[in-house]
Formats: C-alpha cells, structure tokens, sequence
C-alpha cells in the first residue's frame, strides 16, 4: 500500500474515533444528566405531596382530640391527597397513608377528650398516627435520592 495512502487513511480513521468517541460521551453526559433532572423532580413533587397530605392529617388530627367530625366533606382535602399519593408512591407509602385516613375517621368519631386527657395525649405524644407515614415517606425519598 502506498505510504501516502496510508497516512491519509490513518489520519480518517483517527478522526473517526475521536469523533465517536467525544459523540459517545455528550450522548452519555445528555442521557445522565436527564435522568438525574427526572428524579430530582420526581423526589420534589412528592416531598410536595406528602407535606400536603401531613398538613392536612395533621390539622384533622387536632381537631379530632376534642371534637367529633361535623360534616364529612372536612375529609375530602384529605381523601384527595390520598388518593394522588396512590397514583405516585411505593406500597409502603400508599399503606402507611391508608392506615393515617383509617385512623383519623376513628378518631373522629370517637369521644371527645377531657382537658387532662388532651394534655396528656399531647405531652406524650403516644398515639401519632403521622409517624409511621412520615418514616416511610423518609425512606421512599432516600431511596430515590440514592437513583441519582
């Protein structure tokens, strides 16, 4: 082969490499980074969700500890973010979300509780129906943030 030739042939074939190799890694770096901007939006839209579904248990909660459910529709704030958690979360949050509702509709029909019972209650703080929830949500978002 021709000496000429086979610079020329050579100095294509490098550039070819050098080519593909520096498209290979901008499509790598692309593909990353968008996956990474995915979940990190996915981990924000549910910490949201799940702020919203504590602050609504929670008020609901308060107000159950010394007055009965007045009318159903207090529920339905609730029951909507329950239901959005359902569409997005693990089972272990869509679980732990189900059992807070269950309990707060118990309370709220349970007997209202004298002043020293609500103190204690709220002193001791034995009975939070929002911490096994919140634990789960904890985790999930651990967990997405390690996918990062």
């Amino acid at each position: 082969m021709d000496p000429a030739a086979l610079t020329a042939l050579s100095a294509i074939l490098g550039s070819a490499v050098g080519g593909s190799a520096t498209m290979a890694t901008s499509w790598l770096t692309q593909r990353t980074q968008g996956r990474r901007e995915h979940v990190e939006a996915e981990i924000r839209k549910r910490e949201m969700l799940y702020v919203e579904f504590i602050t609504e248990g929670s008020k609901l909660v308060v107000e159950a500890l010394d007055h009965q459910l007045k009318t159903p529709q207090q529920l339905h704030p609730l029951y909507a973010v329950l239901n959005r958690i359902r569409l997005r979360s693990s089972e272990e949050v869509r679980t732990g979300a189900d059992r807070v509702a269950t309990r707060i509709v118990e309370r709220s029909f349970g007997p209202n509780l004298s002043p020293e019972e609500l103190r204690q209650e709220l002193l001791t703080r034995s009975d939070d129906p929002l911490k096994e929830f919140s634990e789960a949500c904890r985790r999930e978002l651990r967990m997405l943030g390690q996918r990062v």
